[in-house]
């Protein structure tokens, strides 16, 4: 890298961090603009921001790798997440607005009870950490494989930058910059892909050149068996996760609920055809990388095909995405600890006492999961890290919450129990039983053991109560309360239309910023065309989307 590479870095670094800096008065005022973002944020930014910080949990690293090694595979993978999020939105994400509640974890107490919501809040949190420096390291390792700084040094340096900007702006902040950061990503593969063809010399050679069974959909670690379980994880994930849960209960309807996860779908169905190009033409590039190396495929195409200014924009793009599922993972756990586990020591506590908590967690989780990134290497690289998670915890935690939705039999002792023996028996499998007994599972069957054993649990204390003619005296009373909407205030929906107009006028500011600092660099580039037609195509969108804000507030 140039050092107009670091110079462009360093501007889109100061704009995402300004961003988060222009939130911050809007979210000391009260809890509702800190942990809710006003309660009534527009759907299309909630499901830009659902996608964007999904996507983003490792793409270009972890999906990236195995695009690399293994070809169309890494698409297939991708399309379930399609899949799910359309059953999401079908079934799931109105689900969650019907409660009434703000968090997944005001939810559980609710319907389940002090106890469980202290149970889940606690392992939510370590879950948490643990995926946040899961998400932090690729970060590092982008920037890394791009620049002369150690690994350690580049996942420190990203790491406070994103913990500083999300504590400052809360919620609000974490939305819109994952919209910005959309498009930043959105304008680098758009520009980055037309030059690795023309590297390859078109996009004839990709198929030419390619292995054999390289554009195969499976692979004897990802078979159809494989994709199918993975279907279910990512129902699950994408339905319970409680970072996700937010984008759905702070919108303003059940309908808008719906749009989140629908349109969040329809990105899916779109995107893994363009994410995963890039490391499969770099395979007909360089076919020999090995080990952890093809982690890094992604940004050694960049740097191969891409002059000066454009591998900065590119990396930005890059680090901007995967960025934005830590602030929104890290939101969450403040947002959980301010309202779920500070409140029960101090119940009387203020809107800007919990605001100056959820401020200080943040800063302290934040170092935390800086640390845990920096062991990812030790446990055998992101792609193992990312899927041990998803075949222990994810079925585990999120399945048997998601169930009492739809149930009202289910109890605080059945949930409890499901999570605690699929968690033990997912761990026993997948850390123990290698060594003592030598039996270790494929990743079909270990995904299909996350998923289904919950399920499988669930459905037995299911058909128990049934016969028994039991339901739950808690999920009983939510109903009736659920039959009697809340009655908000005309001052509430002021209020929230303030700050969406707020939001949204940011959102366009920053994208013009986006699209000129594009068009300039697109005019010292030798590949200025394309790069002057996506930078000047996003400020001039941007100048539309800010004359109707204008015209219509």
């Amino acid at each position: 890298m140039e050092q107009l590479d670091f110079i462009v870095m360093i501007v889109f670094a100061l704009l995402i961090f300004s961003i988060g800096l222009a939130f911050t008065r809007m979210g000391s005022k009260s809890s509702q603009a800190f942990f809710e973002a006003g309660g009534e944020t527009p759907w299309w930014i909630n499901g830009l921001s659902l996608f964007i910080s999904y996507f983003s949990a490792g793409t270009f690293v972890v999906w990236g790798s195995i695009a690399y090694k293994h070809g169309a595979v890494a698409n297939v993978i991708q399309l379930t997440m399609a899949v799910s999020g359309l059953l999401v939105a079908m079934f799931i994400a109105a689900k969650w607005k019907r409660t009434g509640t703000r968090t997944a974890a005001e939810y559980i107490g609710k319907r389940l009870g002090t106890n469980a919501q202290q149970f889940y809040t606690y392992l939510i949190l370590i879950l948490s950490l643990v995926n946040t420096g899961a998400v932090l390291y690729p970060v590092g390792k982008m920037v890394y494989v791009a620049t002369p700084f150690s690994l350690n040094a580049c996942i420190i340096g990203i790491g406070v930058v994103i913990v500083l900007y999300t504590a400052a702006g809360g919620l609000w902040a974490v939305l819109v910059t994952d919209v910005v950061q959309f498009i930043i990503l959105m304008a680098a593969v758009l520009i980055v892909i037309p030059a690795a063809f023309g590297e390859i010399g078109g996009v004839n050679n990709l198929f030419v050149k390619a292995p054999e069974h390289f554009f195969e959909p499976f692979t004897s670690d990802y078979t159809a068996g494989f994709m199918l379980a993975f279907i279910g994880y990512q129902t699950v994930y994408i339905g319970g996760n409680w970072a996700y849960v937010q984008r759905y209960t702070s919108v303003a309807s059940e309908r808008q609920a719906k749009k989140v996860a629908y349109l969040f779908a329809g990105l899916y169905l779109v995107s893994p055809v363009i994410w995963m190009l890039p490391p499969m033409i770099y395979r007909i590039i360089n076919p020999n990388l090995q080990g952890l190396d093809p982690e890094g495929a992604y940004m050694m195409l960049c740097q191969r095909v891409l002059p000066a200014g454009l591998i900065g924009l590119v990396l930005s793009g890059m680090v901007s995405a995967t960025s934005s599922k830590a602030n929104t993972t890290i939101n969450l756990a403040a947002t959980v600890f301010a309202q779920d586990v500070y409140r029960v020591f101090r119940p009387q506590a203020s809107d800007k006492e919990q605001i100056l908590v959820a401020r200080v967690f943040t800063l302290l989780f934040g170092a935390g999961t800086i640390g845990v990134a920096m062991l990812v290497p030790q446990a055998g690289g992101i792609v193992e890290v990312v899927l041990s998670i998803a075949a222990i915890a994810g079925g585990a935690l999120f399945a048997p919450v998601i169930w009492s939705l739809f149930s009202t039999r289910q109890t605080s002792v059945s949930v409890v129990t499901t999570t605690v023996v699929a968690l033990l028996i997912n761990l026993f499998f997948k850390v123990i039983a290698p060594s003592l007994i030598g039996l270790k599972f494929n990743r079909t069957v270990e995904t299909l053991l996350g998923v289904g054993l919950p399920l499988l649990l669930l459905a037995g204390f299911e058909i128990y109560y049934y016969l028994k003619g039991m339901h739950s005296a808690k999920a009983l009373q939510l109903r009736q309360e659920q039959a009697v909407p809340p009655v908000l205030s005309e001052a509430h929906h002021v209020e929230a239309k303030r700050q969406n107009v707020f939001g949204t006028t940011v959102i366009v500011i920053a994208s013009a910023v986006v699209g000129l600092g594009i068009f300039i660099l697109g005019t010292l580039s030798a590949t200025n065309t394309v790069v002057m037609l996506v930078g000047g195509a996003i400020f001039t969108l941007s100048l539309v989307g800010y004359w109707r804000i204008r015209t219509t507030a």
